[in-house]
């Protein structure tokens, strides 16, 4: 583990692992894919051959563990009776009848429907505001496209229950139990002669041997239509993804540890770090492009090669704040003399949220926050994990290793916070505000939803990282500096400029997303800036004729910064993940061809 000023040494997570969702642990399945966690406070179980009533001390902890999974109490002790105290016959009796209520006692004549999922692209927000409050009051208003396919095995299996073989009545439980139906035909081909417990472990293990897909773009969910789905089918097609995904994690880029570029304020480069710019990218204009660091293996080295063959800087922002953010620079910026953003931000989660170091459980060995997504976790979750941790505080104190490594994973996964005994909540807009280095409301107001804040804050740069890099030309520009900003977002290099104190003259800011340019432009009339702000929507409409009017009438530009979509290069887009020859991340050419233009007509303007 890196070591850092923080302390973060003695976190175990392992921040190597997908910047868009780095968790080291997957949980316990059996206890995680419980739909439901209930207080058990008042319960009614059979001690000793008598009944008491809300007597839970008598209960052993053979049927705690069930009422803990969610199951009623009358199941279990039907499940008890029937099979006696052996726990693999109850969970297998349980998941029965469990499957025999949910399965519906008619067929539907009309063709069945999933909820739509959201997909979590880095791309500018278009998803209507009221779909995405109705979705966000479930698990996740961002649900993984990996639950709705589940989903979809479920209701088929749910469809045809009345005519399932043995195994594929096993199939069933373990689909229920929240398993992928891929997942659980290959267990039981490979273990086929094991118990329905000996295959849970077997699917646990394998779980945890990769990391989670938490996010598939819409286009892949399966549709259900009226003659349903064919088992061979839906298998075959799924065995497909799943091969593709994992060529694809085999390409993955192996990154530096520790991610700290040419140098961080609080750690020390072992040696002299120097650089020797080719002669056609020593600057002026100076650029500066970043994505995501975990790409496909072959596009840094691509996107090196088109810009000038410089050596990426891969930086995670653990180094600057409390949060992960692993990204990658490729910039003609000199590297001495740089200094940080002061005052510097908090670094810890008890640095930026001081009051939850009073719930926080000494379980929880947090230090800092993952990446920030585009979405977070639900009110619903929260409820889950208050209950669970009550219940397990009705048992005798400090929840059992599963409950922990349960919710800890829920934690890691949504950046949740403990605000109150048992309580938990996902980060406020203004959190993540800070966080990131904006200003507080940065992104409030003007009727933009909170949907939109959310995800216009995940697709913006790391203020105090960008500002680290961009400090080198404080000096260099004393009387204030040029900007062309492609794909601007929500002005993350425009702020940063602001705060290390260098006069913005003119920004040229191209931004798809309209929500962002209004708030790009609220924020520049609220700071009073002196100079000019000219805002385009599209950078492929950025041509020769309108880069050669802009620079004669504003004197040219001193720097072009900006970071291309990254939707068909992060690791949580399995099925897409094209690479630079994906339609989002294709743009990235469009940054290169304009940097091209920008210095090729401020060129033939110095002869």
């Amino acid at each position: 583990m890196d070591k850092n000023l923080s302390g973060e040494d003695n976190d175990s997570i392992d921040w190597d692992t997908e910047d868009e969702l780095e968790i080291q642990e997957i949980p316990d399945t059996t206890f995680s894919s419980c739909t439901n966690l209930r207080n058990v406070g008042q319960h009614t179980a059979h001690c000793h051959g008598e009944a008491s009533s809300s007597s839970v001390p008598c209960q052993s902890k053979f049927i705690q563990q069930f009422i803990v999974m969610g199951f009623p109490e009358e199941s279990i002790a039907k499940a008890i009776e029937q099979n006696g105290e052996n726990e693999d016959l109850v969970l297998d009796a349980l998941l029965t009848f469990k499957a025999l209520e949910d399965s519906p006692e008619e067929q539907p004549s009309t063709s069945l429907q999933l909820e739509p999922c959201i997909s979590s692209d880095d791309s500018s927000s278009q998803y209507s505001e009221s779909f995405l409050d109705d979705i966000y009051e479930e698990d996740s208003w961002s649900s993984n496209s990996d639950n709705c396919i589940n989903s979809a095995d479920q209701c088929y299996l749910r469809d045809e229950s009345s005519s399932l073989s043995e195994k594929e009545q096993t199939l069933l439980f373990l689909a229920n139990m929240g398993y992928p139906v891929e997942e659980a035909s290959i267990a039981m081909e490979r273990c086929q002669k094991a118990s329905l417990a000996e295959l849970i472990d077997f699917m646990c293990a394998a779980q945890m041997a990769r990391e989670e897909d938490v996010y598939l773009p819409e286009d892949v969910k399966p549709k259900l239509n009226s003659g349903g789905y064919k088992k061979r089918k839906m298998y075959n097609e799924l065995c497909i993804r799943k091969k593709q995904r994992a060529l694809l994690d085999e390409e993955t880029i192996a990154l530096p540890n520790p991610m700290i570029g040419f140098g961080v304020p609080t750690e020390s480069v072992p040696g002299i770090v120097q650089r020797i710019l080719p002669e056609q990218a020593i600057g002026p204009p100076y650029f500066y492009y970043e994505n995501v660091a975990l790409a496909p293996k072959g596009v840094w080295d691509a996107i090196s090669r088109f810009l000038y063959d410089i050596e990426p800087e891969f930086v995670d922002s653990k180094y600057f704040c409390a949060t992960a953010r692993k990204r990658g620079y490729v910039h003609n910026l000199p590297i001495e003399g740089r200094y940080p953003l002061l005052p510097l931000p908090p670094r810890t989660i008890h640095e930026a949220f001081p009051l939850t170091k009073k719930w926080w459980p000494s379980w929880d060995t947090r230090i800092k926050l993952n990446c920030l997504q585009t979405s977070i976790g639900s009110a619903r979750l929260a409820d889950r994990i208050r209950k669970a941790m009550e219940a397990m505080e009705n048992f005798g104190g400090e929840p059992p290793v599963r409950v922990q490594k349960y919710v800890l994973y829920e934690c890691r996964k949504w950046n949740l916070l403990w605000v109150g005994r048992n309580k938990v909540a996902p980060l406020e807009c203004d959190e993540v505000e800070m966080l990131l280095g904006f200003p507080r409301n940065h992104t409030r107001g003007g009727g933009i939803s909170r949907t939109d804040r959310y995800k216009s804050l995940g697709n913006s740069f790391q203020v105090d990282t960008v500002a680290y890099h961009l400090s080198a030309l404080k000096d260099l520009f004393p009387k204030g500096i040029n900007v062309l900003s492609l794909f601007s977002g929500i002005g993350g290099a425009e702020v940063a400029l602001y705060r290390l104190g260098i006069p913005l003259n003119n920004v040229v800011a191209v931004e798809k997303s309209e929500v962002n340019r209004n708030i790009v432009r609220s924020w520049w009339e609220q700071t009073n800036q002196r100079g000019n702000l000219i805002d385009f929507d599209d950078v492929q409409k950025l041509n020769g004729d309108r880069l050669e009017h802009l620079i004669d009438s504003l004197g040219g530009f001193d720097l072009v910064i900006g970071g291309s979509p990254c939707n068909n290069l992060t690791g949580s887009n399995r099925v897409t993940r094209d690479g630079l020859e994906g339609e989002d991340s294709a743009l990235f050419f469009d940054y290169v061809r304009i940097l091209e233009l920008v210095k090729s007509i401020m060129s033939s303007r110095r002869v």
